[in-house]
């Protein structure tokens, strides 16, 4: 460790890849931190709506809307053959896309990520661990003997657009080593989200359903074995397990993170075939375009030109493995329309009647204390005792003061802290939804301290020049 505290990076020889090593990680950096800017706008207007009395009743009232895609008599959006309302929609259905590429995430993390050596994800790990294991006691300290205990897991989680978007306001101070500890950790968090939703929020199961899509996956997996390809084929089979898991009393978001472990890794082309192919296409072009005054020359390709450029094109398809290509095409869809959709539809609290006291009793105050107490006592002491012990090295250019920060930014719950909100009281008497809407009010207020506080504990702790390790 250096004078100043800080723990140096590696050997800038040794190193002289890193950019080109962790080129994927600031690519789904950069995502995530845009994302969450309209993340923040979508639930600040959500807020808004809800509590302008004029307009108010329309917001409420247009979630409840039936949402229908039928074939003759036979609703794709049904569930126990009753029609899905726009709310359900988008928790059931669009948010099994949001868990389709949280899958996708994980299962390329786990090939060629951060989590595919031990000793360098060790640490995100533990600490996503100790983030989980903390605000769940915490809140059933708080909640013991209630009719809310249940909701126990609703500070649990990490929302990676949200935390990231807060480091992404400080720019370049923050080195990119504390940006994969987070994004790495917030991955961990949903694959703990994952199963807990997959085994404390099932009803009555179906077996016949459930045995059809296990046949279904099964074909999936042979899909990949075998070397099929089509991204049609994976999406309209997993499509079908949806619905299964949809009326088999397993919640259908599960379908999408298991339905995304099916889709193959391993592209058609090694990366040696397709530039040779490259080669030889433009070795073609470049036999034509030897005269120095053709070069400028705008004119309507001849069918052998389009051939060979349809070459490269087909061969730039298949050096993309079909896992890849769907995270990079569903990125955008899921952080720029499903997950703000999400938030405006679940954010939207009235709170024009609310006792502002109450926002510091009962659940609300048990989810506060689970995010912004749990968390950060969570990651910060699994983290330390992960580093002292000798387990795992801290990150780079990092001391324990940014760590802190950083483990302050973890009770940024928001999106799946909802979501598990809802999966616990949504649905139910006056009661259950009274509990949903304290729920939401302990989740914006936590998240919101938890993110003020870590944003300004990093301005002060970072040096006011960019990392050694910044964001090119």
């Amino acid at each position: 460790m250096s004078e100043n505290g800080f723990i140096p990076g590696p050997d800038p020889e040794r190193t002289a890849g890193f950019p080109k090593i962790f080129y994927a990680a600031r690519q789904a950096i950069r995502r995530h931190a845009t994302g969450g800017n309209i993340l923040i706008l979508a639930t600040v207007l959500a807020l808004v709506v809800a509590n302008i009395p004029s307009i108010n009743g329309y917001y409420f009232d247009f979630w409840t809307q039936p949402v229908r895609l039928q074939v003759g008599d036979f609703n794709i959006f049904s569930h126990s053959g009753e029609p899905m309302d726009l709310l359900a929609f988008i928790n059931d259905a669009l948010m099994a896309i949001f868990f389709f590429s949280i899958g996708l995430e994980i299962k390329r993390e786990v090939l060629v990520g951060e989590l595919s050596s031990f000793r360098q994800a060790l640490l995100p790990i533990v600490a996503a661990i100790g983030g989980m294991v903390i605000p769940v006691v915490i809140f059933y300290l708080l909640s013991a003997g209630t009719d809310y205990s249940g909701g126990a897991a609703i500070p649990m989680a990490t929302d990676i657009a949200f935390s990231l978007g807060v480091l992404a306001m400080l720019g370049k101070r923050v080195p990119l080593s504390l940006k994969i500890f987070l994004t790495t950790l917030a991955v961990v968090d949903d694959i703990g989200g994952i199963i807990v939703i997959a085994a404390f929020y099932s009803t009555h199961i179906e077996l016949s359903l459930l045995l059809i899509a296990a046949v279904l996956l099964g074909v999936l997996i042979l899909g990949g074995v075998i070397g099929i390809q089509s991204k049609a084929f994976y999406l309209f089979v997993g499509s079908v397990v949806w619905f299964l898991f949809l009326n088999s009393g397993i919640h259908p978001t599960i379908a999408g993170v298991l339905v995304a472990f099916t889709v193959p890794a391993k592209p058609v082309f090694e990366p040696r075939k397709y530039i040779k192919i490259i080669k030889t296409a433009m070795s073609h072009f470049k036999a034509e375009s030897e005269d120095e005054a053709k070069l400028n020359e705008r004119t309507i390709l001849t069918n052998d030109q389009m051939n060979w450029l349809k070459q490269v094109e087909s061969a730039s398809d298949k050096v993309i493995s079909p896992l890849q290509d769907m995270e990079d095409t569903f990125h955008g869809f899921v952080n720029y329309f499903i997950i703000p959709l999400f938030a405006f539809a679940n954010a939207g609290i009235f709170l024009l009647d609310t006792d502002p006291a109450s926002a510091f009793e009962g659940i609300s105050l048990a989810v506060i204390c689970g995010l912004v107490v749990g968390k950060f006592i969570g990651i910060f002491t699994f983290s330390w005792l992960t580093v002292k012990l000798r387990l795992a090295p801290m990150p780079a250019h990092s001391n324990w003061s940014m760590m802190a920060s950083v483990a302050m930014l973890g009770g940024i719950g928001f999106t799946v802290s909802l979501f598990i909100a809802t999966l616990s009281f949504g649905g139910g008497n006056a009661h259950m939804l009274d509990l949903l809407d304290h729920a939401k009010l302990g989740i914006v207020i936590g998240s919101l301290l938890s993110g003020i506080i870590g944003f300004i504990w990093l301005h002060y702790t970072l040096p006011h020049t960019a990392a050694p390790d910044a964001d090119e």
